[in-house]
């Protein structure tokens, strides 16, 4: 039986439906990354977990508590907001056991509390510095102790590296992610960036328009897309316009404009008719051009190291990201474009 479940959520602001009838799962002690584009429901649908906004229909399910209509304090719930929510006018220690304090702790209890929580996310000793004198993941931490102190069923986190510049994101993003496997505490985030998303989370809801996309793994995600939306919004890719002319027990044909191209199988059987081509960038591998290739000019190329990302417009002005040495091509050259044996996702023409 799951730990937290969601369970046909649903929830309209005068017209607009910003969650619609979502329902997920999650086990105890597991991560669970809402992601998604701005507008696709994910803030809400936190919103409604914490209790700050009530659903039209739906239930919200804790350990076999129905808590869907309880207030925040009542559901012990933990939660770090975007902007940390920090009293600049208190020290490190009163933030903390501001949370506790509202739960009637005092006294001895509640600096034992305060000093676990400090230790949890490794603030030791730093109980009466202040607020503006931490650096950013620092506040971030006091952020984190404060949510856990009171020992929170569910831990709920609003975009929470967003402030953060992308070395610090980096590194603080490691120690949360190690507290939160410490504390071993059932976690909901939400974030519109893939990498806290992919590092984060055990497991990666997308959501688009207040419904689910697609739930899954990180890499069932990448791999396994279940519609375009989802392979254009999980990493790199490129959309094509095709025709599936063939799909056969091994092998696949397609034409893109004049150029029949054999997709390497096994895949779903499909009928013939319009598909979308979703290819990541390392789906294809540059050749000289030909008349059995996609073939075209780079008209840009960016390094990143051990690899470089090479734009290539196309037949018909389709623009093309593949992956490659950085040495293969330079600005300017033609180059032709042979699918690998993975990567590359059909889906029909009137797909989403």
């Amino acid at each position: 039986m799951p730990y937290l479940s969601l369970e046909s959520l649903t929830k309209s602001f005068g017209d607009v439906r910003a969650v619609d009838r979502l329902s997920l799962d999650l086990d105890r002690g597991r991560i669970l990354a809402l992601l998604g584009p701005s507008g696709s429901g994910k803030t809400t649908t936190l919103r409604l977990l914490g209790g700050f906004e009530a659903p039209d229909a739906g239930r919200i399910v804790v350990d076999g508590d129905d808590v869907t209509r309880l207030p925040p304090q009542r559901r012990r719930f933990g939660m770090v907001f975007q902007h940390y929510a920090l009293f600049p006018h208190l020290d490190v220690g009163r933030n903390v056991a501001f949370g506790l304090e509202t739960l009637g702790i005092r006294g001895a209890e509640l600096e034992r509390k305060v000093g676990a929580a400090l230790a949890l996310v490794d603030l030791d000793g730093l109980a009466r510095r202040r607020v503006d004198q931490l650096s950013g993941g620092q506040q971030q931490r006091v952020a984190l102790a404060r949510a856990l102190a009171p020992e929170p069923r569910v831990l709920l986190l609003d975009e929470p590296l967003s402030n953060l510049d992308p070395t610090l994101r980096e590194r603080t993003r490691r120690e949360l992610r190690g507290v939160i496997s410490r504390v071993g505490i059932t976690t909901v985030l939400v974030t519109h960036d893939q990498e806290d998303a992919f590092d984060l989370g055990d497991r990666v809801a997308v959501l688009r328009g207040g419904q689910l996309e697609q739930v899954g793994t990180p890499d069932q995600l990448y791999a396994e897309p279940a519609s375009p939306f989802v392979a254009g919004f999980v990493g790199r890719s490129s959309r094509l316009d095709a025709m599936l002319e063939e799909s056969g027990a091994d092998r696949v044909f397609v034409r893109i404009g004049k150029v029949r191209l054999t997709l390497p199988g096994p895949r779903p059987p499909q009928p013939p008719g319009p598909v979308v081509l979703v290819a990541r960038p390392e789906a294809w591998r540059m050749v000289e051009p030909g008349p059995g290739d996609l073939h075209g000019p780079v008209i840009a190329r960016r390094f990143t190291g051990a690899l470089a990302f090479f734009t290539v417009q196309v037949a018909d002005g389709v623009i093309v990201e593949v992956a490659a040495e950085p040495a293969a091509a330079q600005v300017g050259d033609q180059v032709g474009l042979l699918p690998h044996d993975r990567g590359i996702h059909l889906f029909r023409g009137d797909a989403r």
